[in-house]
Order: C-alpha cells, then sequence, then structure tokens
C-alpha cells in the first residue's frame, strides 16, 4: 500500500474520522471494511496513524516520532461525535479569551461519548440541552472555524457566555467564568438574549441578566437587553449554583442568591 496513494487524505485530515476513511476509500474504488480494516493495520504499524478511539485516528507525518507527535487537541474534541461542537471552557479557550488554560477539553453533542483520555488531555462531553433538542436549534450560534485546515465547529463567544454560566461547572467555577468573560470586549447582546429564551430556563436568565447589569457600561447593556431576562427570572430565589449552595446576599432584582466572593469579586484579593 504505497503511502502516495493517501497523502492528500493524510494532509487534509490530520485528525480523521472511520467514516471520512471509508468515503476516501470508496472514491478510490474500495468498498468494504476489510479495506479499510488492511490500511488502519498498515499504517498503525508503520507509525503514520494512531489510533485515539475507536472510528477516531490521527495522522503522524513522516519523519516525525510516533509517540511524541503533537495531535491537536481541538481536532479531537471537534469529531469525537459526528455532531461535536467544542463548547463552555473550551470555547473561551478557542476564542483566546479563556482566563486559564486547561488539559480539559469540553464538547457538547446529542450523545456524548464516555470518558476519553489522549495522552496528556482529557474530553468531556455534554448533552445539547433538551430545550434546543426539542426544537431542532442544536446549533444556534454555533461557529465554522478553520483550524488547521480542518473545519471544525465551535460556540460562538454569545453562545458561550450563556452556557459557562448555566454550567459554571463546565468552566472552572464562578472566578474562572468572571474571570473569562471580562476579558471579552464586545458581545452581540441580541443573540444572547434570543438564545436565553431558547433554553427557557428562568435560572440561567437570572443569572445572565446579573452579569450583564454588573458590567453594564463596559458591554453598552440596555435595558432593552435587561428587560426580557428579567420578565423570566425565578418567582423565588434560587442559587446562583445549586450544586453549591453557599451563603450569599440576596439580589432581589433577579431573585438570586450570589455568594459575596462573587458580588464583590473578591477573588484572589491580597491584603
Amino acid at each position: 500500500m504505497p503511502a502516495v496513494k493517501h497523502e492528500t487524505f493524510f494532509r487534509q485530515h490530520p485528525v480523521f474520522t472511520g467514516q471520512e476513511l471509508a468515503t476516501h476509500l470508496a472514491s478510490r474504488g474500495a468498498v468494504g471494511h476489510r479495506s479499510q480494516e488492511a490500511l488502519l493495520a498498515y499504517y498503525t504499524k508503520t507509525g503514520r496513524v494512531i489510533r485515539v478511539r475507536r472510528g477516531l485516528y490521527a495522522v503522524v507525518p513522516p519523519g516525525a516520532e510516533t509517540a511524541s507527535y503533537p495531535v491537536d487537541p481541538y481536532l479531537i474534541a471537534g469529531k469525537v461525535t459526528p455532531d461535536a461542537v467544542l463548547s463552555h471552557h473550551t470555547a473561551l479557550e478557542f476564542h483566546g479569551r479563556a482566563y486559564s488554560a486547561w488539559n480539559q477539553l469540553i464538547y457538547s453533542a446529542s450523545r456524548p461519548v464516555g470518558s476519553l483520555t489522549f495522552r496528556s488531555h482529557a474530553f468531556q462531553g455534554a448533552k445539547f440541552p433538551e430545550a434546543l433538542r426539542r426544537s431542532g436549534m442544536e446549533h444556534f450560534g454555533v461557529l465554522s472555524r478553520d483550524r488547521s485546515g480542518v473545519r471544525v465547529r465551535v460556540s460562538s463567544l454569545e453562545r458561550a457566555l450563556v452556557d459557562v454560566l448555566h454550567r459554571p461547572d463546565l468552566a472552572g467555577g464562578w472566578e474562572e467564568v468572571w474571570r473569562s468573560l471580562e476579558s471579552v470586549e464586545f458581545f452581540n447582546l441580541d443573540r444572547v438574549v434570543e438564545y436565553v429564551s431558547l433554553l427557557g430556563n428562568a435560572t440561567t436568565a437570572a443569572k445572565v441578566g446579573f452579569f450583564l447589569e454588573q458590567h453594564r457600561d463596559a458591554l453598552m447593556v440596555e435595558e432593552r437587553h435587561l428587560r426580557p431576562l428579567r420578565e423570566r427570572r425565578p418567582r423565588r430565589p434560587h442559587y446562583l449554583d445549586r450544586n453549591k449552595r453557599r451563603p450569599g446576599c440576596l439580589v432581589a432584582d433577579w431573585s438570586l442568591l450570589v455568594p459575596n466572593d462573587v458580588l464583590e469579586r473578591s477573588w484572589g484579593d491580597v491584603l
């Protein structure tokens, strides 16, 4: 199996799925699992292909060390499932807006796979919110971006803002969320409000409204942005993070119990 037959495919697919390989082989007249298995066995043995997980592979360029060649983790996360979207903290990292760098990558999908670790990186999947699945809007606010010549799907900054407030556990906690979002100079706030409406979650609406009100001047937030969020807030007070019910202050305008360090943004203060 001379390598030249497949070099174009390898160049265009530094990380590829079994389905992508099958399509490539079919275009060359080779159809069936046996052809695919034989090719994968050959290139795995020669060190040109690394198995990431079942059905997902990475290419090693000629002359590179198989064991140490750095495989782009964003490409892996973007192809773990057919509809994977780089999301939450990973979306902020992709856009260069995360406060901290992680070795864990978060993606959203209809059916995330189980726990996956490849070399020094861990990959964690999150299901698309049920409200988005019901309305067929799973990819609202999702962008297609080039990464090493490969198109990957990634949440926009607007969707990421809402997602990390909705699921702070997938973003490193409140300090990481606040510091990351505060590095963004501009959001399309109409899109933010529209996405919150699609989610239909009262607590999330309140969280987003609270954050925007705290950054009203910096983000040029207008009352027309806050009003629909305020109308969706919970009828009774909810914790900012229901999984970590820490004491705090009631922000009545948003029906939120907010921990003091978040309210005052006092984390990391040095006496």
